[in-house]
């Protein structure tokens, strides 16, 4: 691993630069999901410690309140150590999975450092590369990592940009990854692209009906974190995980125009 740091690529496009901005606005999603499951009579995650999220990845008006509903089954005693994050790859085209060069990642909260002990065992793997390039510019796994900073204590990150792969390369990965119980997964897709809000709100009901079955069948017209996704299923059956389907929004709830819409959804694995 080279001694480098990958910089915050979407500060101030997707989420606040200001850290103080940043931090607020976090909160607040988290506040508001508190509020909604208080109302609701549910305490979020009850006692038990999540396994695994799948949270989108737009900008933050867009998709944040969504993704916070998630990261708020993070119990405030966590004892989370490592987090393995997982998404796809937008900028460049990738077959397999990509590990970063870089040893840290930054954000305007602080700095992350990449885990070590997995590293060399991870980039290893027949359908893994080490290479900062398809991590460079992309946002699907920078966004969650202030929320990540708010929600836990210390912890070093494992961050995965997925490619096409079958369903088994990421299970595989995970299998590596996921034995030890302070190691939580995050998987990062949004659902459907720019169709119509009624007809975003079909498709993407559909694709949730096929999360929770935990179908390893989902396409890159459903989800563009597919691939990461179809993978994280197989695991969660190898391993008989329940899984819990938390909140869906679309760009046209939380944004306002309804003609072209990208669909949110959020879900924890226990």
């Amino acid at each position: 691993m080279l001694s480098s740091i990958r910089q915050a690529a979407v500060a101030d496009l997707f989420y606040p630069a200001d850290p103080v901005e940043l931090t607020a606005q976090i909160k607040q999603f988290l506040f508001e999901a508190n509020n909604e499951f208080g109302k609701q009579g549910v305490n979020p995650g009850g006692k038990q410690q999540p396994k695994a999220l799948i949270v989108p990845h737009a900008g933050y008006i867009y998709s944040g309140a969504v993704a916070g509903r998630a990261f708020a089954r993070l119990l405030d005693d966590n004892k989370i150590e490592t987090v393995v994050l997982l998404g796809p790859a937008h900028r460049v085209y990738l077959q397999g999975c990509a590990l970063p060069e870089a040893n840290a990642f930054t954000t305007p909260l602080g700095k992350i450092p990449i885990e070590q002990q997995n590293y060399e065992a991870l980039g290893a793997l027949d359908k893994v590369v080490i290479s900062d390039l398809p991590h460079l510019d992309e946002h699907c796994l920078e966004v969650q990592l202030p929320f990540l900073q708010l929600c836990l204590q210390q912890f070093s990150l494992l961050p995965i940009v997925v490619g096409e792969c079958s369903p088994s390369v990421v299970a595989d990965i995970l299998e590596l990854l996921g034995k030890q119980e302070n190691t939580l997964i995050v998987v990062s897709t949004d659902l459907s692209h720019y169709h119509s809000y009624a007809e975003a709100c079909r498709l993407d009901q559909e694709t949730c009906g096929q999360i929770s079955d935990l179908s390893m069948q989902i396409s890159p017209h459903q989800a563009c974190g597919c691939y990461a996704l179809n993978g994280l299923n197989m695991y969660a059956k190898r391993h008989e995980l329940a899984i819990e389907k938390i909140c869906y929004l679309n760009s046209g709830d939380s944004a306002g125009d309804k003609s072209k819409v990208v669909g949110y959804a959020s879900f924890a694995l226990y």
